[in-house]
C-alpha cells in the first residue's frame, strides 16, 4: 500500500472515531437530559394528584400519604410540598409550621417560576423552582397546589456535557497525535537507514544491502537503491576485470619476449651437451658412464625446459594433444629421479600409492609428465620445513574415469586463495610467475578431465585430477 493511501485511511479512521464518539456521547447527554427532565415530570405529577386527591377527599390519611410521599420524594428534589385554600390559608403543608399562614393569592405566579432568594449550596449544580397549579375540578377552583423544587441546571448540564465531549474530541485526536508519530518514526527510521547506506555506498563501500520492507514507496526506494548498488557492483567489477586484462596483457607480453629469449641459450645449452657427449666423454675412461648419465639428466631438463618455454609462449593457443598409451606407474618412476636431489635437499618424501590393476591411458605423455612436475614442485614449495608428498591413482570402473591425487603437509591454502590458484599469474610465493597451475589445468580439460583442490589453513592441500573415459585404453 501506498504511503499517500495510508496517511488518507489514517486520517479518515481518526475523523470516522471522532464522528461516532461525538455522536454517542451526545446521545448518551440526551438521553441522560431527557430521563433526569421524564423524572422530574413524574414526581411533580405525583405531587399533584395526592394535593388534588387531599383537596377533594379532605381525609387526614391523604395527610399522612403526602407527609411519606414527601420523605422519598426529597431524594428527587421535591422539598416542600404546600396546599392552599383559594382564600390564600395553607390548609396542609409537608412543614406542620406553615400550616395557617397566608400567602397572597394575587401574587402568586401560576406555573413553574425560579426562586431568586433560594437557599442553595454554590457549588451545587441545582437550582430552586415554585411551581404553581390551581386545582380546578369540573368548574370549581378547590385550592391552589405549591411545590418547591430543586432541578438540575439544564445550562449547567449542557455545559457538562459540552466538556465532555471536548475531553473526548481532545483525547481522540491526542490519540491520533501518538498514532502519528509513531508511524513518522516507523517511516523516518528506514529513511534514516537508507542515508546512512546512501553514504556508506559514496564512501566506496558496495557490500551494502538495502532491506526491502514492504511495497511502498520506502520499500521501492530500497529497491531501486539495491538495484544501483548492485550495478555499481558490476561496473566495479568489470573495471577490475578489465584493469587484470590490461595488466595481464602487458605481463604477457613481457614474459613471452624474455621466453623467446630464454630458448636461445637453451639451444646453445643443449648444442654444448651434445658436442660434450660425442667428442670429450669418449675420452674420459672409467668416467664416462657416470658423467653421460649427468649430461642426459642435464639434456632432458634443458628439453623440458624448452617444452614448458613453448607451452608459455603457446599459452593463449589451442593445445595440440599428441596422444599416445602410457603407463602411469612408469610415467612416475620416469619423472622423480629428475626431482629427486632438490626433494632431498628439501627432506621431502614421496610417497605412491597406486592401484595395482591400473590400466593404460590415452593422453600426451609429455604434457601429463608437465603437470606431474607442477603438482610436486608445488608441493614441495608448499613444504619448507620438510614432510611428505602422497601421489595416488586408481580407476573406477562404473564412471570408467582414472582418479589421480596429489596430496601434501604444507601451509594449505585460505578459501579465497583455493578459487584463484588457477587463474593466470596468480601466485602465492614470493617467487614465481603463477603459470604452472594455470598451464595444469588447461592440459587436464584438453584431456577431458576437471581438477577438484581440496586445502585448509595449516594442514595441506589435496589436489584430484579426473580423466574421463575417453581417455582409457
Amino acid at each position: 500500500m501506498k504511503l499517500n493511501s495510508k496517511l488518507v485511511i489514517i486520517m479518515l479512521s481518526l475523523l470516522v472515531i471522532a464522528m461516532l464518539t461525538l455522536f454517542i456521547m451526545n446521545q448518551y447527554s440526551q438521553n441522560e437530559l431527557v430521563q433526569e427532565i421524564q423524572e422530574s415530570s413524574t414526581e411533580v405529577s405525583k405531587a399533584i394528584q395526592l394535593s388534588v386527591e387531599y383537596l377533594t377527599s379532605g381525609a387526614d390519611t391523604e395527610s399522612s400519604r403526602l407527609k411519606e410521599y414527601l420523605q422519598e420524594a426529597k431524594n428527587k428534589g421535591i422539598n416542600e410540598i404546600n396546599i392552599i385554600s383559594n382564600e390564600g390559608e395553607i390548609i396542609n403543608s409537608s412543614d406542620p409550621a406553615k400550616v395557617g399562614k397566608r400567602r397572597e393569592i394575587k401574587k402568586m405566579e401560576k406555573g413553574l417560576k425560579i426562586v431568586r432568594n433560594g437557599k442553595v449550596s454554590p457549588s451545587s449544580s441545582q437550582r430552586p423552582y415554585d411551581l404553581v397549579v390551581p386545582v380546578i375540578v369540573g368548574d370549581e377552583q378547590l385550592g391552589y397546589v405549591q411545590i418547591h423544587l430543586l432541578l438540575d441546571n439544564i445550562r449547567e448540564i449542557q455545559h457538562i456535557n459540552f466538556v465532555r465531549r471536548l475531553v473526548a474530541t481532545c483525547l481522540v485526536f491526542m490519540l491520533g497525535i501518538f498514532f502519528t508519530i509513531f508511524l513518522a518514526r516507523k517511516y523516518t527510521d528506514p529513511i534514516h537507514r537508507l542515508v546512512e547506506g546512501v553514504k556508506k555506498v559514496s564512501a566506496g563501500d558496495l557490500s551494502v544491502t538495502f532491506p526491502q520492507e514492504g511495497t511502498d514507496e520506502i520499500g521501492e526506494l530500497a529497491m531501486s537503491f539495491n538495484e544501483m548498488v548492485g550495478k555499481l557492483r558490476e561496473r566495479e567489477s568489470l573495471e577490475k576485470r578489465l584493469y587484470e586484462a590490461e595488466h595481464l596483457s602487458k605481463v604477457g607480453q613481457l614474459a613471452s619476449g624474455i621466453a623467446h629469449e630464454i630458448r636461445n641459450p637453451l639451444n646453445y645449452i643443449s648444442l654444448a651437451i651434445d658436442h660434450l657427449k660425442s667428442e670429450i666423454l669418449p675420452s674420459c675412461g672409467e668416467r664416462q658412464t657416470e658423467l653421460e648419465t649427468l649430461t642426459d639428466k642435464i639434456k632432458e631438463e634443458v628439453r623440458r625446459v624448452n617444452y614448458m618455454v613453448v607451452n608459455f609462449m603457446n599459452y593463449g593457443r589451442p593445445l595440440k594433444l599428441r596422444m599416445s598409451r602410457l603407463c602411469y606407474p612408469d610415467l612416475i618412476a620416469k619423472a622423480l629421479p629428475l626431482l629427486q636431489d632438490k626433494l632431498s635437499e628439501q627432506r621431502i618424501e614421496v610417497v605412491t600409492e597406486l592401484a595395482p590393476d591400473l590400466p593404460l591411458m590415452q593422453a600426451d605423455p609429455e604434457l601429463l609428465r608437465n603437470c606431474l612436475f607442477n603438482f610436486i614442485t608445488n608441493a614441495a614449495q608448499a613444504m619448507p620445513l620438510g614432510g611428505k608428498i602422497t601421489l595416488g591413482a586408481c580407476y573406477d570402473r562404473e564412471s570408467k574415469q582414472f582418479r589421480l591425487t596429489f596430496a601434501d603437509e604444507g601451509e594449505g591454502l585460505a578459501e579465497e586463495d583455493t578459487l584463484k590458484i588457477f587463474q593466470p599469474y596468480f601466485t602465492t610465493k614470493e617467487a614465481g610467475i603463477g603459470l604452472g597451475l594455470a598451464i595444469t589445468e588447461r592440459i587436464i580439460k584438453e584431456h577431458g578431465g576437471e581438477i577438484i583442490v581440496e586445502s585448509k589453513l595449516g594442514e595441506g592441500t589435496l589436489f584430484t585430477v579426473l580423466l574421463p573415459t575417453k581417455t582409457a585404453a
